[in-house]
C-alpha cells in the first residue's frame, strides 16, 4: 500500500467519523454576528470529501483486463 493510499484511507476514515458525529445530533443552520453557519453545507462538503476519496482509491486500486484473441 502506498503512502498516498494510506493517506486517502485516513482522510476518508476521519471524515466518516465526523459525519457520524454531526448526524447523530443534527444542528440547524444559523447566523451569529453576521457570520453564517450552514450545517447543511458542511454536511455536503464532508460527503463530497468521502466521494473524492472513493474516486482516488478506486483509481489507485490494481485491476486486471481480460482479453481473448480472435481465431
Amino acid at each position: 500500500m502506498s503512502d498516498d493510499t494510506a493517506q486517502l484511507e485516513a482522510i476518508k476514515r476521519q471524515t466518516l467519523a465526523v459525519l457520524a458525529e454531526i448526524t447523530a445530533q443534527p444542528k440547524p443552520s444559523y447566523m451569529i454576528d453576521g457570520q453564517a453557519v450552514s450545517w447543511t453545507e458542511y454536511l455536503a462538503q464532508l460527503r463530497a470529501t468521502v466521494a473524492w476519496c472513493d474516486e482516488r482509491l478506486a483509481a489507485a486500486a490494481p485491476f486486471e483486463v481480460a482479453s481473448q484473441a480472435g481465431t
